[in-house]
């Protein structure tokens, strides 16, 4: 059913946090729902509107004018390097560039720069610097004259920090400081001070640094000096001491070694130890191979001129003999003379060659000799040199602390000189791009900035007071209203009448906004649940004077008008009114069908619509509620369904009484009535929550005394242009009459 799955949304609606949207399809963000709001607080948000615009104006306008004068520096990471020698300062590039911008910025508003300024102007001397930026100069009452020179001096170094400003130039290295003052003369005067000192400020701390360094550097070289002469005296002392003689030699770089005496013999003997080893294994090789093999196939033998020169001859003479053998015998006497002459020769090469021989084998045994006598001296230097190197350990330790000793001091010396020169040259890194000049009008205050702050101001102030009346407001006013607030449908929405215009002449004008209205209400409840308009229905509202009876007189009436029999019912027994709105009697009525006094035939009563009858109140019982609470009720509904197709009762008010939520639960639907601007959040939700907790079948709501000409409202689907057709309408009324 329609009306159960709404009373279950409307249960979870309307929970103490208050109304919920009409479902999850609502838009997070509504232009039109924010516009809406808007021009319902139109007056609240224009009125914070200008009275932030008149503000600011007069506020502005009596203000004491503020001029602002500007100077351009240009801050180099790097100053220029008169001499390849580093500075004693920390160098800029070793910091990263934002840190060393940011540091110079912290400079440039620092205290220290800004005592150095108003020191050199003489600012805190008088109090004409503090009247002349609009200040109040100090009493000096019970204050000694120091004392009061100091509480001076303190507000004007406040003044002078709080008008000063540094802003940077994006992308660049310069920087634009500024100082604000009601005097554009003392404007400019304080910048170009400002930047003047900033820069002289700049080159006495780095001749401040020169200076310390040069004082550290002269009492370092002085001890350095004192150290490095105790440590050469100990180190010739210990040398005399043990007998150490080193030698220097040079080296390929061109740097002296130092060596011991017994160091270099040693050296020495091993480098002619070992060409002797190689002279010994080069003879004893050769004398090896002379003994091996045949005389005459040594090298040796064969190249010495005297056996060539033996061997030519025996050849020659060889050759001769073997000619003559040919004529002669053997015994001839040159024949015999010949060979006697060949082995002479023979002889004294074979006596050559032995020669040979034994000078191969005594060179061997001199280069032998040769090893052993080097070998002896050099094993005789070595423990020497062992012995030597235990006793230089000392020498050695001695030895190196007056080598760094001496290279520190070098060090110093070479800095200080460096220090001496760099201390004399004052170049800097910061100038002075633009100077300042005389401002010719007003910085501050700015009238048009001011006015556009303060009309975003008042607008936010406007919007933000918007929004709070908005959460404040407990009053329906509209339909989005009641959906949004209360989870409840609106099935229609009923205009508000004129002063001299009753509810029953506008439903009589068929053509009227008011008919009209009710006949969308009528056309929404046959859609309210799938069997068309219940069979019976309860109109409702949270309390008196809300347009009930007149909806349910109206809705009865449009059921009657196309066809249906339909009863309307005046269920108010407290303080009933539908007779008067009839038009009828009011001797027997509900009170007497539900306490079984008189029968349905005496109580139903014909009206002049000819398908409406008319139950009325009848006598107002003591206590209503222990009627509606009885079984006759139902019994009576039942019989009334039988008789009629639509039975419209008109109940009492919810609050305070326990008839409606009665009524409610015994009834087809129930219609709840509410009052545009009149029906508060509260009543209407505890109004609803007790016909919920009745177990009330609820089909919607409708919204009546809808002024549509002061109320903003739109985006409402069921909405009807109540003018449509108005005039038309009563043109054929005055041609009627």
């Amino acid at each position: 059913m329609v009306n159960e799955g709404f009373s279950n949304r409307r249960m979870s609606a309307t929970d103490d946090r208050g109304g919920a949207g009409i479902g999850p399809d609502a838009p997070a963000f509504d232009l039109g729902e924010y516009w809406r709001l808007a021009v319902k607080h139109r007056l609240v948000i224009i009125g914070a509107f200008l009275g932030a615009i008149l503000i600011s104006a007069a506020a502005t306008l009596l203000m004491t004018p503020i001029y602002t004068a500007e100077a351009t520096l240009q801050i180099d990471r790097e100053s220029s390097r008169v001499l390849n020698v580093d500075d004693v300062a920390p160098r800029e590039s070793a910091f990263s560039g934002e840190e060393f911008f940011q540091t110079q910025y912290g400079l440039l508003k620092s205290r220290s720069l800004a005592e150095r300024v108003i020191d050199s102007l003489g600012l805190a001397s008088s109090n004409a610097f503090i009247e002349a930026m609009g200040g109040t100069a100090p009493e000096r009452g019970d204050r000694t004259a120091a004392e009061f020179a100091a509480v001076r001096r303190e507000m004007v170094i406040g003044m002078t920090m709080a008008n000063f400003a540094v802003s940077p130039v994006r992308g660049s290295r310069l920087v634009t400081i500024s100082f604000d003052s009601p005097d554009p003369a003392l404007a400019a005067r304080l910048t170009n001070a400002y930047a003047e000192n900033f820069i002289q400020a700049n080159l006495d701390r780095r001749f401040e640094s020169s200076s310390y360094a040069r004082e550290f550097l002269e009492e370092q070289i002085a001890q350095t000096k004192a150290k490095l002469e105790v440590t050469e005296r100990s180190l010739v002392e210990y040398a005399a001491n043990q007998g150490i003689i080193n030698i220097t030699e040079p080296g390929a770089d061109g740097a002296g070694q130092t060596q011991s005496l017994a160091g270099t013999n040693l050296s020495a003997l091993n480098s002619s130890l070992a060409a002797a080893q190689a002279q010994r294994i080069s003879a004893e090789q050769r004398w090896r191979q002379a003994r091996a093999s045949p005389l005459m196939s040594l090298p040796e033998v064969l190249q010495n001129p005297a056996i060539q020169r033996l061997t030519e001859d025996r050849a020659r003479l060889d050759a001769q003999y073997q000619q003559n053998d040919r004529v002669y015998q053997a015994d001839w006497p040159a024949q015999r003379q010949l060979r006697g002459q060949i082995e002479e020769l023979d002889r004294q090469i074979a006596e050559i060659g032995r020669g040979i021989l034994r000078s191969i084998e005594g060179q061997y045994v001199v280069a032998a000799n040769n090893e052993r006598a080097l070998q002896a001296q050099v094993d005789g230097l070595k423990g020497e040199v062992l012995d030597l190197r235990d006793r230089s350990v000392q020498y050695n330790i001695l030895q190196r602390e007056l080598d760094t000793s001496r290279t520190q001091y070098d060090a110093l010396l070479e800095r200080y000189k460096e220090v001496s020169v760099t201390g004399t040259v004052t170049s800097n890194n910061i100038s002075i791009v633009d100077r300042a000049e005389v401002p010719n009008g007003p910085s501050k205050p700015n009238l048009m900035i001011n006015l556009v702050l303060a009309a975003m101001l008042g607008l936010g102030l406007g919007a933000l007071a918007a929004f709070v009346l908005e959460a404040l407001d407990e009053t329906l006013a509209t339909p989005d209203d009641a959906e949004s607030k209360l989870g409840l449908p609106i099935l229609g929405v009923i205009p508000l009448l004129g002063r001299e215009e009753t509810p029953v002449e506008a439903l009589d004008d068929l053509r009227s906004p008011f008919s009209e209205a009710y006949y969308s209400l009528r056309t929404a409840l046959q859609f309210s649940t799938p069997d068309g308009v219940p069979s019976s229905i309860l109109v409702t509202s949270s309390r008196p004077a809300e347009g009930k009876s007149t909806t349910a007189y109206a809705t009865a009436l449009n059921l009657a008008r196309i066809g249906k029999r339909v009863l309307l019912i005046d269920g108010d027994l407290r303080n009933p009114s539908m007779h008067r709105i009839v038009g009828v009697e009011n001797g027997v009525g509900m009170s007497n069908l539900l306490s079984g006094a008189a029968t349905l035939a005496q109580a139903v009563q014909a009206t002049r619509e000819p398908n409406l009858s008319l139950v009325s109140s009848g006598p107002l019982p003591p206590n209503p509620a222990e009627l509606w609470g009885g079984d006759r009720l139902r019994a009576l509904l039942i019989e009334l369904q039988q008789e009629f197709d639509n039975v419209v009762i008109d109940g009492p008010p919810v609050l305070g009484f326990a008839d409606s939520p009665l009524l409610s639960a015994a009834v087809g639907g129930t219609v709840f009535v509410l009052e545009s601007k009149g029906t508060r959040r509260a009543q209407a939700r505890g109004a609803l929550r007790r016909l919920l907790i009745g177990n009330g079948r609820l089909l919607g709501g409708v919204l009546t005394k809808f002024n549509t000409k002061t109320t903003q409202y739109g985006g409402y689907d069921y909405a009807y242009d109540y003018n449509y057709g108005a005039d038309r309408s009563r043109g054929a009324r005055d041609r009627a009459a």
